[in-house]
């Protein structure tokens, strides 16, 4: 399905560690393995949702890709060129291609601001055509986006949660980017408001062919949106899959706990839970081998000895554990 798309990101062996604590030398003494070797490949035109429990590194993937936050090792390819290694202008005039949509819309908007002056920064900061040219663009995006004109010159508390991640979608839009990292967009909206702005993100990526990474914990959400899906844990990436391959056939022992973990609103249908014993481990000690054993009932001591690598096991469904491997 996938072999004759055309490949806009890829990630290769990306790690980022942040170190908490030196010694009195200035060596590392503690150290947040938040990504840890992950590998993905993001398709032009299509939304791969990145799903884990909180902390496992999502955002930190995310930022990463994006250079916000660079990387300890490995590489981001963006149409085949490594954005690691770009310079600071470089990087500049690359970010008008990857643009991000903040998981809260109020803290990521400036009160001083008004809706014009927000939404208006990136092309004043690109300088891209006259000061009416970009005015015109403003409120072209707003309608875009389902805003009126006539609220430009508002400030960011004059409005609702859902109407703040509208102009926070703008802004992210109208630069008129290929890529854009979508991180948490509405977990922290109201859930009437959730499907509204959830159709708006899909409805805006077939108008201006847009590439989406979505990020977020929320498993039904990742489901509506997305077109394949990765699941994290504790920074690495142990399952890929097509939304419908991972939903009906989970093959990872996190993936299966994560599913039966969904609400059925049907309380006539009963619904096996897989329940995971045990707190996830400390990103600043990782378990040896692979990272779930500590918590995963199939482990045996190969799981607790070797870290399996994702493999493919049939049309594109990648997981990383050594029962599929035996299987």
């Amino acid at each position: 399905m996938t072999q004759n798309k055309t490949v806009l990101v890829e990630v290769k062996d990306v790690k980022k560690e942040f170190v908490t604590a030196k010694s009195f030398l200035g060596k590392p003494q503690k150290v947040v393995h938040a990504v840890e070797d992950v590998n993905l490949t993001i398709y032009e035109g299509e939304t791969i949702g990145i799903v884990g429990e909180s902390g496992c590194g999502k955002s930190t993937l995310g930022r990463t890709i994006l250079q916000l936050i660079k990387p300890t090792s490995g590489q981001v390819l963006y149409r085949g060129e490594d954005i690691t290694k770009l310079n600071k202008e470089e990087m500049r005039q690359m970010r008008r291609k990857m643009q991000l949509i903040f998981q809260d819309p109020y803290a990521s908007l400036n009160p001083r601001m008004t809706v014009l002056e927000l939404i208006k920064a990136p092309l004043d900061a690109y300088k891209i055509g006259t000061n009416q040219e970009r005015i015109q663009k403003v409120k072209e995006i707003m309608e875009l986006v389902g805003m009126p004109e006539n609220m430009m010159n508002r400030y960011p508390h004059e409005f609702s949660g859902g109407q703040r991640q509208r102009i926070v979608i703008a802004r992210a839009l109208v630069l008129d980017p290929e890529f854009v990292v979508c991180d948490e967009p509405v977990s922290a909206l109201d859930v009437s408001v959730r499907a509204q702005v959830l159709n708006l993100i899909q409805d805006l990526q077939k108008t201006k062919k847009l590439t989406y990474l979505f990020i977020s914990h929320d498993l039904s959400v990742v489901k509506y949106v997305s077109d394949r899906i990765a699941v994290m844990y504790l920074g690495k990436i142990v399952e890929v899959a097509t939304k419908d391959e991972l939903y009906n056939n989970p093959q990872h022992p996190y993936t299966k706990a994560l599913l039966s973990a969904i609400p059925i609103p049907d309380v006539n249908k009963k619904m096996k839970r897989e329940i995971l014993t045990g707190d996830v481990p400390s990103p600043l000690n990782p378990p040896k081998g692979c990272y779930f054993n500590t918590r995963c009932k199939y482990a045996s001591e190969q799981c607790r000895q070797s870290c399996p690598m994702l493999h493919d096991i049939g049309n594109g469904h990648l997981v990383a554990c050594h029962l599929c491997e035996e299987s």
